[in-house]
């Protein structure tokens, strides 16, 4: 089946309209914890080789004087992105990392929704706004879900540059992993390698931590591989478990640090920010200071 099949029209209900280590420094803020350091050998992106630094122009400006969004933003030339984001529920991430793009602080485009729950909330936010809804994948209850490949062929019909996961309970296929390397994140809310895995996810994740004794923890955005929760690390943020914690307090507390952490991050993902050490290490440039990494 042609990829161009799934887009077009509503003869297909799928689519539900439209060798050196750096040195490490670490610094305390009032909400979280971050670390900075200076990198060698980083394998940064051609398009930020020979660039100036970054400098974010206030979209919001220009959206309110000439109502004209998103013109070319970078004297780099960099292109806005093309985002993919996957849900299973209420999709309060996404709908942080859509508010962002609109507002200009991500440059790019959340041009599909992905979920295995069509009537959940993040897919009926997506078609209130006009984003396309995807189900995937197919199953006995859901005959109406893409295959892996032509799921795959789908995304590549719109062009996704990053997949966002945000609350997505389903494995991620092979084929998917293969067709975006190193394209793809997810984010958990614990601090991972801990509290992650199958299984985890969700309510069970605060109870877990609370019944440990973790003094710690907070979300944790990583890059995703063929299983649950064990790619590569890209940002973590900290909150403390207050000794009184419920799961319910403390899942509230880790999920505003889950908004503003991936809006950083997708931030990052669209201004081609995300460089990789040698030892196969992704980390984040400043904006502010490109000498600076986290």
């Amino acid at each position: 089946m042609e990829a161009n099949s799934f887009l077009s029209g509503s003869t297909i209900p799928l689519i539900q309209t439209p060798r050196k280590l750096p040195s490490l420094s670490f610094a305390q803020s009032h909400s979280h914890l971050s670390a900075s350091f200076r990198a060698h050998k980083l394998l940064v992106p051609q398009s930020l080789r020979s660039s100036r630094r970054l400098e974010c122009v206030n979209f919001a400006e220009k959206v309110k004087n000439n109502g004209d969004k998103y013109e070319k933003d970078f004297d780099s030339g960099i292109k806005k992105k093309n985002l993919a984001v996957f849900v299973s529920g209420g999709g309060s991430n996404f709908r942080s990392i859509h508010a962002a793009c609109l507002a200009g602080s991500v440059y790019g485009d959340v041009v599909v929704l992905v979920t295995n729950k069509p009537d959940c909330g993040g897919a009926e936010y997506a078609r209130d706004n006009s984003i396309p809804v995807i189900l995937f994948p197919k199953t006995k209850d859901e005959p109406n879900g893409l295959s892996p490949n032509d799921f795959v062929a789908a995304l590549s019909e719109v062009n996704v540059d990053f997949i966002l996961l945000a609350g997505y309970l389903k494995l991620i296929p092979m084929e998917l992993i293969r067709a975006y390397p190193r394209s793809i994140v997810n984010i958990h809310p614990s601090l991972l390698p801990a509290f992650g895995g199958k299984g985890y996810y969700g309510m069970k994740v605060h109870k877990a931590v609370i019944a440990s004794g973790a003094r710690y923890s907070g979300p944790t955005i990583h890059f995703v591989d063929e299983h649950y929760d064990t790619g590569r690390i890209l940002a973590q943020r900290v909150v403390p478990v207050l000794w009184n914690d419920t799961a319910e307090d403390l899942a509230a507390r880790v999920l505003l640090e889950e908004h503003r952490l991936y809006v950083d991050v997708a931030s990052a993902l669209c201004e081609e920010r995300v460089v990789w050490r040698e030892d196969g290490v992704p980390v984040i440039r400043s904006k502010e200071n490109p000498d600076e990494f986290s």
